[in-house]
């Protein structure tokens, strides 16, 4: 079930800006996820099944260990991980 209203509205058009920023993805990745939790614990959207299975994924492509650098491979898949936020967005 959509959320509707002006927070959810902001919410998604807050998280879409921050996947579409300039910068690293390996970064941009962990400020949507900040800003979607914050909009789930607000109750401005609604976490669907498939929206956690992508944060879930989001989450192991993310993980690093003390002083480890994340590129390539992680970067790579926050990306394709982040398109599918993108679209689920809509749902939430």
């Amino acid at each position: 079930m959509t959320t509707q209203g002006a927070a959810a509205e902001t919410a998604r058009a807050e998280v879409r800006e921050l996947i579409a920023a300039k910068g690293h993805t390996v970064d941009n990745a962990r400020d949507a996820v900040a800003r979607l939790d914050d909009a789930f614990e607000a109750g401005d959207l609604v976490r669907t099944s498939a929206m956690d299975q992508y944060l879930t994924d989001l989450t192991q492509a993310l993980d690093q260990d003390e002083g480890e650098r994340l590129g390539g491979k992680s970067a790579e898949a926050a990306r394709f991980i982040l398109r599918a936020v993108d679209r689920e967005l809509d749902n939430a």
